[in-house]
């Protein structure tokens, strides 16, 4: 059985995504040519991608000179914040703490990484 279509953005969908908030409204062959530079993709997979994508709500498109020109609907915050809250979900059983656990053990961490952490729970409101 098929599983139930998401609106949350797969990794290639991601992939697209990261290429449109970089170049912002570009052309199927933009898309393509930035995928081209991590991995071999043909132009016909990036086309069906986008047309899906288009359905999902995460992309719009218009008519340009030489075809569509692809547009992001989602931003960068807002398309992450349902794969963070999926990953914390099903990996670390909505335990915010047991994911940065993980990067920390993992060395996922630089010396840049801890200190901005620190720095936004410093701005955090103390609870009343």
């Amino acid at each position: 059985m098929p599983r139930p279509r998401s609106d949350q953005p797969t990794e290639g969908e991601l992939e697209i995504l990261r290429v449109l908030w970089q170049t912002g409204p570009s052309e199927l062959g933009t898309i393509r040519a930035a995928i081209l530079e991590q991995r071999p993709v043909a132009t016909t997979t990036v086309a069906t991608m986008l047309k899906v994508m288009l359905e999902k709500g995460l992309v719009r498109r218009k008519r340009g000179d030489k075809g569509w020109v692809w547009t992001s609907r989602v931003t960068r915050k807002v398309a992450t914040r349902g794969l963070v809250g999926r990953l914390l979900d099903g990996a670390f059983d909505g335990s915010a703490r047991g994911l940065i656990s993980h990067l920390i053990e993992d060395g996922r961490l630089d010396d840049a990484d801890r200190e901005e952490i620190l720095r936004l729970l410093g701005e955090e409101e103390p609870e009343a």
